[in-house]
C-alpha cells in the first residue's frame, strides 16, 4: 500500500519564534497520533520562508520543547483513541 498523502493529517503545530523549530501531533489514516520534531523555519531575506530538517537541539529548543511537553502531552491524550 503506497504512501497517500490525503490520509497525513497534522492534528496540532507549535512554532518556536526564536529557533524556527517545529513539533506537531501527526497521525497517518486511522493510526495512533505521534509527535514530530522538526523541520526548522527560516526567514529568507525577501520575507520568504524556507524549511530545514531539525538537526541538533540548542539548549534554547530544548528550553523551549521543556515549556510545552504538557500541552503536547494533553493534546496527545485527547487525539489518542480510548482503549
Amino acid at each position: 500500500m503506497p504512501f497517500d498523502p490525503e490520509k497525513d493529517k497534522i492534528l496540532k503545530k507549535w512554532t518556536s519564534e526564536e529557533t524556527g523549530l517545529v513539533v506537531s501531533i501527526n497521525r497517518y489514516g486511522e493510526g495512533e497520533p505521534k509527535v514530530q520534531i522538526g523541520p526548522r523555519v527560516f526567514v529568507k531575506k525577501d520575507g520568504g520562508t524556507s524549511h530545514r530538517k531539525a538537526g541538533r537541539m540548542t539548549m534554547e529548543d530544548l528550553l523551549w520543547l521543556y515549556d510545552i511537553i504538557d500541552e503536547i502531552k494533553d493534546d496527545m491524550s485527547e487525539f489518542a483513541a480510548p482503549e
